[in-house]
């Protein structure tokens, strides 16, 4: 049994980029708010020579490059860099973590791991702190994402961590699941009588679900090449947002109730046809009225690899049957974008045609990103004598979770995700059966590409995709939320 107090957070990659934005910047956070405990020590760790000293300044000069400014305080700062120190790793060198293990001390009465490593590294280091003694009981591991690049890699790794840890001590990171507009779809499913009577394929036409980016490489050439946007974007965050989406309602919401219900929608999802899916490679473009270069120009090299992806899915269960999940995702598209869109089925009879009243479906969009807003698209009559005929035009209620809640602190994913890892708290974390359901099925769409030869096609910096995504949904009378 772990214990819910946690004497040491260990952090690997401590000098890296995701530590400098998101990790140090959400820990001040939860220190600021005295959402930890005054005993826990945060000890960071990498390949980088560094002394406590120097990372507490490499911290501090972080902190003051993303804190925001209502966020600083003198004191606390220096009260919380005083949390910190650091042990120089070389995780491919099991021999190292002796010297960690000394550096950690007594970890009996709790020791919580944030891993952020590439996957040739992950078994290396497991077998490290197994040896150094800190994989026992009340050890609780955090994975970051990518845990593999397909089924059997990610298998690897995970019978590599199931070796040391039992599964209740493996936290599997997906930084979308901490995000507040994620967790408010359970609210807004469960919480409210009006959607679910309408929640399958009796009232809903179809959904869609849109991650696009603005930027292209950003930093991470020999990391996105070797992985594209299907594994990048698609095998997880997309994936997971799918599942809470069509998800049954669980019985409680306890981490194994919850997780059983995503991953009975993950099984259920069919293998994609060829004609399903449409791959694409940014070429030359504008992005926000700026020129930007193609995808093989950033990369300095000839690729075939993937930047856009679109994928017409199904759920085959009852809940669902008939009803489409169109998905979509990719790198310098026309803005930046993340959200759910899911429509419903016309009313069965347009009592207001011979008057001239046009009827398009009801649509609730759930914006994740740059705002966060629940946005319910209805029909309403414009006022007037109405002599000429009857004008419908949808009208939107809106919740802007940013208004309703402005006196709550936001909070970034890493806060809540930290916070649950180091308390031992699960449910937004991902299992072993999930993360498995969801590369089988990401599998079966590469095998299908390396069967057909399927090419990504190109499409300009600054579009929505090749035109082949637009007729993806257009064949089916229907058409993206753009």
């Amino acid at each position: 049994m772990i214990e819910k107090s946690c004497s040491a957070l260990l952090l690997f990659g401590a000098t890296g980029d995701l530590s400098r934005r998101m990790l140090l910047p959400s820990l001040y956070a939860l220190h600021e708010d005295e959402l930890i405990g005054p005993d826990l020590r945060i000890v960071g760790t990498a390949r980088s020579e560094h002394d406590d000293a120097e990372f507490r300044e490499f911290a501090r000069l972080a902190l003051a490059e993303f804190l925001p400014e209502d966020r600083r305080d003198d004191a606390k700062l220096a009260s919380f860099l005083d949390r910190l120190e650091y042990q120089t790793l070389d995780a491919s060198n099991v021999d190292g973590f002796g010297d960690l293990a000394k550096k950690l001390g007594d970890t009996s009465c709790g020791l919580s791991i944030f891993l952020s490593t590439a996957p040739f590294l992950f078994e290396p280091t497991i077998e490290g702190l197994r040896r150094a003694g800190l994989t026992h009981g009340n050890v609780r591991i955090g994975l970051e994402k990518p845990l593999g690049n397909d089924l059997a890699s990610s298998t690897r790794i995970n019978d590599a961590v199931a070796a040391a840890f039992a599964e209740e001590q493996i936290f599997r990171i997906d930084h979308y699941l901490g995000k507040e507009t994620v967790q408010n779809l359970m609210a807004l499913r469960f919480a409210n009588m009006i959607f679910e009577p309408l929640w399958n394929s009796g009232g809903i036409d179809h959904v869609q679900i849109t991650v696009s980016e603005t930027v292209g490489l950003e930093g991470r050439k020999g990391f996105y090449d070797d992985t594209g946007a299907l594994r990048d974007m698609v095998q997880n965050h997309m994936l997971q947002l799918l599942a809470l989406i069509a998800m049954e309602p669980p019985a409680s919401l306890d981490a194994t109730s919850i997780r059983d219900e995503k991953v009975k929608v993950l099984r259920a999802l069919r293998p994609v046809k060829a004609e399903e899916m449409v791959r694409g490679q940014y070429r030359t473009g504008a992005v926000k009225g700026a020129a930007v270069s193609g995808y093989q120009e950033d990369l300095n090299e000839a690729s075939d690899t993937e930047t856009f992806v679109s994928i017409k899915a199904h759920v085959d269960n009852w809940r669902w049957t008939g009803v489409p999940f169109y998905l979509r995702t990719g790198k310098r598209l026309s803005e930046r974008r993340s959200e759910i869109v899911v429509e419903f089925k016309p009313v069965p009879h347009n009592l207001f045609g011979q008057r001239g009243g046009r009827l398009p479906a009801n649509r609730l969009v759930i914006r994740l990103q740059p705002e966060e807003y629940v946005r319910m698209q209805v029909m309403a009559k414009e006022p007037g004598l109405d002599r000429g005929g009857i004008t419908l035009r949808e009208v939107n209620l809106d919740l802007s979770l940013t208004t309703a809640f402005a006196k709550a602190r936001r909070r970034i994913a890493y806060e809540r995700l930290l916070l649950d890892l180091i308390e031992g708290e699960q449910t937004l974390f991902v299992r072993r059966d999930e993360v498995e359901a969801q590369w089988r099925w990401v599998d079966g769409i590469r095998k299908v590409w390396d069967d057909t030869g399927m090419e990504a096609k190109p499409y300009a910096a600054g579009s929505w995709g090749p035109n082949a995504a637009i007729a993806l949904t257009e064949r089916d009378g229907r058409s993206w939320n753009d």
